[in-house]
């Protein structure tokens, strides 16, 4: 175990799983993930294990057949995985954010009908928010839900879902004019509707596709998608909550789960990176000694052991923020933005410790070189989460003048 990234005050079940899910990575992702990541092959074989280890009930509550477990157990389990391969953990992000979403805003119908699924692994999840021509401005959604008896018609194109063609069930964010007259304001017209969909690509319903994988520089193996909605009907007892103008809102809990999720991806891939770094320092050997003994590399890991033991404490505190009931946007968004911000500087500190062999794709370095661009955008941009600290500190440091 590293002395790194240590968590006080854990239980003896939360030392357990994660005690469990090091061996798993160790053991079944870390051997693999390189000779899959390169293939751009989905990691089947992981998946079926996590499913068996029953942590995609992780979150999910007991009466429903999950494990209960908190936010903060599922984000260190999170850095666990990133730890071994960052895809992996991609995989049960979403489907944690869909479950958190059912569990905290859904109907006790819609509870009892996928919760149980989900929490099983034989439902999984995925959520989509963003479309091509919008970015981080989620109010400037044009997919639209139009009401038509029992019935709701979507259309419209959705961007950047993972898990779009494994999973089969999308929370989706449209616009909903019904009850919302002309200029409500647009965050206050959203509504998120529960899609059941085949797994797999092209038509997976009528009116909706997904047309196939989209090719990345890296975050490989899981698939990465768009969704196509033509005329796709959907039951009114789809909405999340059964109330539609709530979707807003709620997508936005999600994504503060999300948040921490992200900040522990990037906690787990700089821990890799450094466990990389300092492993080759001391086995190349440069002027006659190894490099580890060289002031200008022992520098580098100290910077780095200090920024991962840095990230790590701050998504700790957003997690267990979150799990007290409290507020978290602050929290989270300083969590993901360091976190993300470290993640990548770790990276390349150990890329330049393993000098031209880093450029090698025989070295796991070169992987995660290509992996950690994708935390400073995922979740919103390192400029998003700047934008709500700003926010909230001017909220919570208000002048009296």
């Amino acid at each position: 175990m590293s002395r790194l990234a240590q968590t006080h005050g854990l239980t003896d079940v939360q030392r357990e799983i994660l005690s469990t899910v090091r061996d798993f990575v160790d053991k079944e992702i870390i051997p693999v993930a390189t000779e899959l990541e390169h293939r751009d092959e989905y990691p089947q074989d992981i998946v079926d294990g996590l499913k068996e280890l029953g942590l995609f009930g992780l979150m999910i509550p007991e009466e429903f057949g999950g494990l209960g477990e908190s936010l903060l157990t599922y984000a260190l389990c999170v850095e666990e995985i990133a730890r071994g391969w960052m895809s992996v953990s991609g995989i049960i992000n979403t489907h944690f954010i869909v479950a958190y979403m059912l569990k905290q805003h859904g109907t006790p119908e819609q509870k009892d009908h996928f919760l149980p699924r989900m929490a099983a692994g034989d439902i999984r999840g995925a959520f989509s928010m963003s479309e091509p021509a919008l970015g981080s401005d989620v109010s400037a959604i044009s997919s639209k839900a139009v009401k038509d008896g029992e019935e709701y018609v979507l259309n419209g194109q959705k961007m950047w879902l993972t898990n779009g063609g494994t999973s089969s069930l999308v929370a989706v964010l449209v616009k909903s004019d019904e009850g919302h007259p002309e200029g409500t304001a647009p965050h206050k017209s959203m509504t998120t509707f529960l899609v059941e969909k085949e797994p797999g690509f092209g038509e997976v319903r009528p009116g909706l596709t997904i047309p196939g994988k989209i090719d990345k520089m890296g975050y490989k193996g899981v698939d990465t998608t768009e969704l196509i909605m033509d005329g796709l009907r959907v039951p009114a007892d789809r909405v999340l909550g059964g109330v539609t103008g709530r979707g807003f809102y709620q997508m936005m809990d999600g994504v503060e789960v999300g948040r921490v999720n992200v900040a522990a991806r990037g906690c787990g891939v700089a821990q890799r990176a450094f466990e990389l770094g300092v492993r080759y320092a001391q086995q190349r050997h440069t002027f006659g000694k190894q490099i580890a003994q060289h002031q200008a590399i022992q520098f580098k890991l100290a910077e780095m052991a200090t920024k991962v033991e840095a990230a790590h404490a701050m998504m700790v505190n957003a997690a267990r923020k979150k799990d007290s009931g409290e507020r978290n946007d602050l929290e989270a968004g300083m969590a993901k933005y360091l976190a993300s911000e470290y993640c990548k500087e770790v990276v390349e500190d150990a890329f330049r410790i393993h000098g031209g062999y880093g450029f090698s794709k025989e070295y796991e370095i070169e992987r995660l070189y290509r992996e950690a661009p994708m935390l400073l955008i995922g979740e919103g941009t390192a400029e998003i989460q700047k934008m709500i600290i700003g926010r909230r500190l001017l909220e919570e440091y208000r002048f009296q003048g």
